[in-house]
């Protein structure tokens, strides 16, 4: 069995959380579909860490780029980058892991 390239979905969740984990869910189904095997770290973590607590959000964010570090690309979605988006393609930049950006619509460009 050929192993599949694991991708990091970077997308925003601050605003409307729920709206925004959706959607990161949305783009982690596009990567699978494409033979990939996604992660996207804030849909879990927010399930069991408290955003609005700074110290959980930093340790959440900590533990995110540790799984960036596992992956074979960072897959930028939406026309919106965070603080946060911005670290993780820092992180991905430096790192030498491909950056691939994507629309709402899921066309790269």
């Amino acid at each position: 069995m050929k192993a599949n390239k694991i991708v990091y979905i970077c997308s925003p969740l601050k605003g409307d959380v729920q709206k925004n984990i959706a959607k990161a869910n949305y783009y982690a189904r596009f990567a699978y579909e494409k033979g990939c095997i996604p992660l996207a770290p804030h849909t879990v973590f927010t399930q069991f860490l408290n955003d609005d607590n700074p110290k959980e959000r930093e340790r959440g964010k900590a533990m995110g780029l540790k799984l960036l570090d596992l992956c074979a690309e960072l897959w930028v979605f939406g026309p919106t980058i965070s603080d946060g988006m911005k670290t993780e393609i820092e992180r991905a930049r430096k790192s030498g892991i491909r950056t691939r950006y994507f629309s709402e619509n899921l066309e790269e460009g």
